[in-house]
Parts: C-alpha cells; structure tokens; sequence
C-alpha cells in the first residue's frame, strides 16, 4: 500500500488473510522483476559494458581492476556471488587478450580471499558458461562465476520450490566486498 505521498508503507502481516498453520514462508519479492521479465531480462543493452559506466553502489561493483571488474550477480546462486568481467565486449575466453586472462584470474584469487574473510564460506564454485547453449545467461560478454559454497547451503528449495534463499541483501553483499577487498 501507498500513502497520500505515494510512499510505500509497512502494514503488520498478522492482518493479512490466510490461515495460520504449521509452515515457514520465504517470501522472495525481489525475484519477481527477474521472472516477469522472462528469458530476455536486462538484453537491451549488455548489463555487463553498461555496469563499469554506474557508481559502484549502483552497478554492484566490488572492485575495478585495469581490463576487467568484479561485481555482484544481479540474480545470485548464493549470498556473494560474484561475476568477473573484461571492460572489453567479448563473448569468449579465447577472444580475450592475454591481460584480460592474467587480470581475470587475479581478480577472481582476490575475490575468492575475500569471500573467505567476509562470509566465511567453505569452497566455491569457480567457472564460465561459453554461450548460450553452455548456459550462459548473457553469452555475448565474457564473464567467470564465483559462487562461494558452506558445507551446510544444499537444501530443497532449489530442487523442489525453485527458490534459493539468500540470507543477505545484494547492497549489503557489495559494500562488505567492497570494504574488504583491498585489506
């Protein structure tokens, strides 16, 4: 609901309609620009050259190096979830110049230090969707996967609900990076 101003307001939940019983709910809200947008989220414009061009805060970006950048994952497997990319428009790993790869791989070290600092994960999964038939959700710009992993994260919601419950908001993900990347 909205005010006269037509601010959002909050409205207690033990008001709403529904029965009481025994089950938790996750409630994703966010998630649903994602899926009412469909299979073609974000292609107008490649997310991936448009980001370097935002605020940090803005483009979720943790960290900018000279031929590529690390930022959040607007669409998350987990909590931290970072993608990093060359500035530069290529789709994949073999157009990229041999900076690109030497920095890409820093870069995804350095991520991987911090993640382990910051949230405490266990291991990760570390790798790269080349087009689209490989998976890659934006197969036009090059991009590497870092997904921290706990020993304890596998759990149903993703096989059974399609849902993924991610414990912490992506601006609070990105400032602790951030604050944490060059320590």
């Amino acid at each position: 609901m909205t005010d006269a101003g037509g601010d959002a307001e909050l409205i207690a939940a033990s008001g709403f309609a529904g029965v009481p019983d025994g089950f938790q709910r996750l409630w994703t809200p966010h998630r649903m620009a994602y899926i009412a947008a469909g299979p073609q989220v974000l292609r107008d414009d490649c997310p991936f050259c448009a980001a370097p061009d935002k605020s940090d805060e803005d483009g979720l970006i943790v960290a900018r190096g000279e031929t590529a950048y690390v930022l959040l994952n607007l669409f998350p497997y987990n909590s931290g979830h970072l993608l990093v990319c060359p500035y530069r428009h290529v789709a994949t790993y073999d157009q990229a110049t041999p900076e690109e790869v030497a920095e890409i791989g820093a870069l995804t070290q350095q991520g991987m230090r911090v993640l382990r600092r910051v949230s405490r994960c266990d291991g990760f999964n570390i790798g790269m969707n080349q087009g689209a038939v490989a998976g890659a959700g934006v197969d036009e710009h090059l991009h590497q996967h870092v997904v921290p992993r706990w020993s304890a994260d596998a759990n149903f919601f993703p096989i059974i609900a399609r849902t993924k419950a991610l414990p912490q908001l992506l601006g609070d993900v990105r400032q602790a990076v951030a604050d944490a990347w060059n320590d």
